[in-house]
């Protein structure tokens, strides 16, 4: 049984990740910061149907203590499979976006990416075999209104998926990138009517976080091998 960590497990998306990774037969890590008593539910859910996870707690923008979380982690052996899902809005057109705004989103997104994937690189080389999935948005591709800050962040996490897929390809660990558009959550639901679905996507419908979910899970098994350093939209034919 592989060990699998889904960073932001606790929201829709990664809640749907998780389940997917541990219904595929893994171990999976619950991720969360303010929100563990939600992780530890959806791990005891997943442990009641069957599987196998349990919840884990830390801020992914405190390096040393992500370090320390990790290094925990570690010492059961290395983590294979690595959703890193975590992310935040706060949203504003960028001339009146505060500098902690621009900091905050691009802090959680990207550098919360480089702390929790570092660490786990050299455990996860040795194994010779790895899926690195980091989850990005339909914004960092089409750009957004009011949202600079987490188009930035998430396009950021584009160009390091590619980079970072060059430098592991060679140890059997694949590194991609998935693009979600508007997905069904309690925070789409708040952002987007009906009607702006409709406009806005082709299917006139928003997508399910089991369907991202299929996704992930698919580019973090052995079928997707042959599949590294791409940016995968799911997003209904927005663009």
């Amino acid at each position: 049984m592989m060990r699998a960590l889904v960073t932001g497990g606790s929201g829709a998306i990664g809640a749907a990740i998780a389940r997917a990774i541990a219904q595929a037969g893994h171990h999976v890590y619950v991720h969360a910061n303010a929100a563990l008593e939600h992780a530890a539910g959806i791990a005891a859910e997943i442990t009641a149907s069957g599987g196998s996870a349990e919840a884990i707690r830390f801020d992914v923008t405190d390096a040393a203590e992500t370090r320390f979380a990790l290094e925990t982690l570690l010492a059961a052996g290395p983590i294979q499979i690595l959703v890193n899902n975590a992310g935040i809005h706060d949203d504003a057109v960028m001339p009146g976006m505060r500098p902690e705004q621009w900091s905050r989103v691009i802090d959680v997104s990207l550098n919360g990416f480089f702390n929790v994937t570092q660490p786990l690189l050299m455990p996860m080389i040795r194994t010779r075999w790895g899926r690195i999935v980091n989850i990005s948005s339909v914004a960092a591709i089409a750009g957004n209104r009011g949202q600079t800050n987490y188009a930035a962040a998430k396009a950021g996490l584009h160009g390091a998926s590619r980079s970072l897929a060059l430098e592991l390809a060679s140890r059997g660990i694949t590194v991609n990138t998935v693009a979600p558009g508007i997905i069904a959550s309690a925070m789409s639901e708040a952002a987007f009517g009906d009607e702006a679905i409709a406009r806005l996507v082709p299917m006139k419908r928003a997508g399910r976080p089991e369907e991202v979910a299929d996704l992930v899970a698919f580019l973090a098994s052995d079928r997707a091998g042959y599949i590294s350093g791409q940016v995968v939209s799911i997003n209904g034919g927005m663009i």
